[in-house]
Order: structure tokens, then C-alpha cells, then sequence
């Protein structure tokens, strides 16, 4: 299955840059991660909760970073095995462009099934993928943006801080 999509970021491509190399913010992003720990040079170690149409399962697995130009692109792959339930694997090419609001951010992502899983069918496991890609560039966005609600019409409320700017101090 394939995928691809775009999303405008209101942060500099430097800070979605380093975002997507943080362990922290991985954890926080990816959808069901119960622990991220490594590094971009060396790879990640995560393990992630999640349920599949009746399947639910633990995945333990790698994820890498590769063709990395900062602040430009990187290729993040992952694999991860869900003990009875089968495996998942897949890949996602991200590019970053300066743009009026902040950054530009592209994605083409591939994820493959197998075992248990892939006997759900083509339907549930594509929905579920394309659900886990939204989740984790939605769940970036909001890392770096702050969540957005009703309280910024609100002049009196404080202004929301970004990861960067929670790490820092600084807003």
C-alpha cells in the first residue's frame, strides 16, 4: 500500500527537522508508541500498542533513518513484529521546503503486512495504514504547533508554545 501527502507546518524546516530526530517527540507522535529510545545514527527501538480490525498486538521493532539532508529530507524505515498477530514494515520518504507559513511537508509512505494481519484484507489494513500515516503527521504537527482550539480566538489566552519552545523556555 501507498500513500502520499502534504502538510503545511508553522514552524521553520529546521524545527521539523529536528523534530522527526528526537526520540521524545517520536514517542509522542507515533500512534500507540509505549517507548521510543535511540538515536537518529544509530536507529530507534520502539515498541507500539495497537489494534487492527479484531487483532490487537504488541509490535517491537526498528526504525531507521536514512538519505538524511537537513533540514531538507530524510527516509525514516521501520519494521516491527507483532508476535502471533505477524509483522509490519514500512517506509516513508519525507521532504521539508520553506513556505509562507512556516514549512512545507511532503510524505510518500509504503507499509506492508504479514500473518495474521494481512488475512484481514486489503481494505482494513490500507484504512488502518493510511489512519497511522494521518495520525503520526497530524500528531507532528500539533508536537510543533501547539494544539489548536477555540482559546486562540481568545485574546486573553497565553500563547501556546511548540515542542521546541516547551524543550527551551523560550516561546
Amino acid at each position: 500500500m501507498k500513500m502520499s501527502d502534504t502538510r503545511q507546518i508553522a514552524a521553520a524546516p529546521a524545527d521539523v527537522y529536528a523534530a522527526l530526530l528526537n526520540p521524545e517527540v517520536l514517542k509522542a507522535c507515533v500512534p500507540g508508541a509505549t517507548e521510543v529510545s535511540g538515536d537518529p545514527e544509530n536507529g530507534f527501538e520502539a515498541t507500539v500498542v495497537q489494534k487492527v480490525g479484531p487483532v490487537k498486538a504488541t509490535f517491537k521493532g526498528q526504525v531507521t533513518l536514512s538519505d538524511m539532508i537537513e533540514n531538507e529530507s530524510l527516509t525514516i524505515t521501520g519494521e516491527g513484529k507483532g508476535g502471533a498477530a505477524g509483522f509490519a514494515k514500512g517506509g516513508a520518504e519525507v521532504r521539508m521546503r520553506p513556505s509562507e507559513t512556516g514549512t512545507e511537508l511532503s510524505y510518500d509512505v509504503e507499509a506492508k503486512v504479514g500473518g495474521k494481519l494481512a488475512q484481514l484484507g486489503s481494505r482494513i489494513i490500507d484504512g488502518f495504514a493510511k489512519r497511522m500515516a494521518d495520525q503520526f503527521f497530524t500528531n507532528l504537527q500539533d508536537t510543533l504547533e501547539g494544539p489548536s482550539d477555540e482559546a486562540e480566538d481568545d485574546a486573553d489566552a497565553p500563547a501556546k508554545k511548540g515542542w521546541l519552545g516547551r524543550l527551551t523556555g523560550k516561546e
